[in-house]
């Protein structure tokens, strides 16, 4: 769920070299904010539709765009909103990203690590054009982000982007995002009249910390919810499988900011925690609290560096009452088991969310016949994990991607640095280069990638 400094420099420095060759730009307005942009809204009688079926779609308003500047030149965005069911109709959009030649019997779900209470923070939003910010660096982590999405594309991959938190922004209501995720990609598989995308491509999911939860929870819920759904893998980094713990860590530290945006977000989905909102913050505190309502992630970071959340509460152990704790764990991993192939990354040193909580979980799906490996980097944080792992999943996902399948049941393997695996540094390496070359403009794809990650 946080901000990860070290991938952010390589990020910054390749948007400081793009700066040598000004995008063009055209004299025009920001994309609408999808508060007020009608797109967002269901159409009549959506209450009545499947689970994932498309109610409307369109070309995204706005060109894809690095750091909210640099044009991505791809060969197709499209917007699809569609049904969605946690408990009563609603309807979210997803994003799906089109390479040039590309391969559309290949699909990777992307889900961003949001990690903010407002709508004006989807990545539906945020991955455009001239997209407001949400306060200052406030989607910084999904422009970030979007370089990963880029190395998928450069492998031919379609890519779809999922708004999880649903059309109210409903942060860390997880199940809610398990139940989006999987029906983003109903909706992606249906589009083959928008998209170009084949009804039966083969799928996987990728998420890194926020995003991790929203893909496990998706992975835990497919056998019941979308049984039909044949997905060939999941890959979670930097998991935070526990609510309740990473409260603990990270309050009074740089990250504090995810606690007001968790609340706030909880409070979405759940009528008690709005009551502590109503309640439980002080006279005082309640203004500053309450601007994580509108802000997006880094600017949360910014307000709320250091804080101590609980001296904002009236009574500083409402978060431990049994009906809190309820849905804390209702919202935490490991209630169900995956029956798709698992990778899960994670640096030993996280201090977001205690290492020895994913080897719980790991266990668990391995007690209940899951197939899962389980990677640990000893020399990473939290932040560095997101460099030091994302190459070996984009090669675990690959061999998913080519049907190559996995060793039945369950390995460890421990790692000085996930950049010191085979193949990892090369394709760390073509991932930089790309993206460099996709921020100057180079069309997007396969055909024009040069080597193969």
């Amino acid at each position: 769920m946080a901000f990860r400094a070290a991938w952010l420099l390589v990020l910054y420095l390749c948007a400081l070299a793009a700066h040598a060759i000004p995008p063009p730009l055209e004299a025009r307005g920001r994309p609408v904010l999808p508060e007020k942009d009608p797109f967002y809204i269901p159409p009549e009688g959506y209450e009545k539709a499947a689970p994932g079926e498309i109610l409307r779609s369109r070309e995204v308003p706005y060109p894809i765009a690095a750091f909210t500047t640099f044009r991505i030149n791809l060969a197709g965005a499209y917007q699809l909103l569609s049904s969605d069911n946690f408990g009563k109709p609603t309807a979210t959009v997803t994003t799906v990203l089109v390479p040039h030649k590309a391969d559309y019997n290949k699909v990777v779900s992307y889900q961003v690590a949001e990690d903010a209470a407002s709508i004006n923070c989807a990545p539906s939003y945020a991955l455009q054009l001239k997209s407001a910010t949400g306060g200052p660096f406030g989607t910084i982590v999904t422009q970030a982000e979007l370089l990963l999405m880029i190395a998928a594309l450069e492998k031919g991959w379609v890519v779809t982007v999922p708004d999880f938190e649903g059309p109210k922004g409903a942060f860390l209501a997880n199940v809610r995002a398990g139940y989006a995720v999987l029906d983003g990609i109903r909706a992606t598989l249906a589009s083959t009249k928008i998209t170009g995308v084949n009804c039966k491509a083969r799928v996987t999911m990728w998420g890194y910390s926020g995003g991790s939860l929203a893909s496990g929870f998706a992975a835990e819920l497919q056998p019941a919810y979308a049984p039909e759904l044949k997905i060939a893998g999941v890959a979670l980094g930097g998991t935070v499988p526990k609510i309740s713990t990473v409260i603990a860590s990270i309050n009074k530290s740089i990250f504090t900011g995810l606690i007001p945006g968790g609340i706030i977000g909880l409070s979405r989905e759940y009528p008690v925690v709005e009551s502590i909102l109503k309640t439980q913050i002080k006279e005082e505190k309640k203004e500053k609290f309450m601007k994580a309502d509108n802000q997006c992630f880094g600017a949360n970071i910014l307000t709320y560096a250091f804080d101590d959340m609980y001296a904002y509460l009236k009574d500083p152990d409402i978060l431990n009452l049994e009906y809190v704790t309820e849905i804390l764990n209702y919202n935490s991993m490991g209630s169900h088991v995956p029956k798709i192939p698992v990778l899960i990354y994670k640096a030993k040193n996280d201090v977001i969310s205690p290492w020895n909580e994913t080897v719980a979980i790991f266990d668990r799906y391995c007690a209940g016949g899951a197939d899962v490996e389980f990677r640990t980097d000893l020399t990473a944080d939290h932040a560095s994990n997101t460099i030091t792992g994302a190459p070996q999943a984009m090669i675990w996902l690959d061999e998913r991607m080519r049907g190559i399948p996995v060793e039945k049941g369950c390995s460890k393997e421990t790692q000085l640095t996930g950049l010191l695996e085979p193949g990892a540094l090369r394709v760390m390496s073509l991932t930089i280069i790309h993206a460099l070359l996709d921020i100057l403009g180079k069309p997007v794809g396969k055909q024009l990638a040069g080597k193969s990650i």
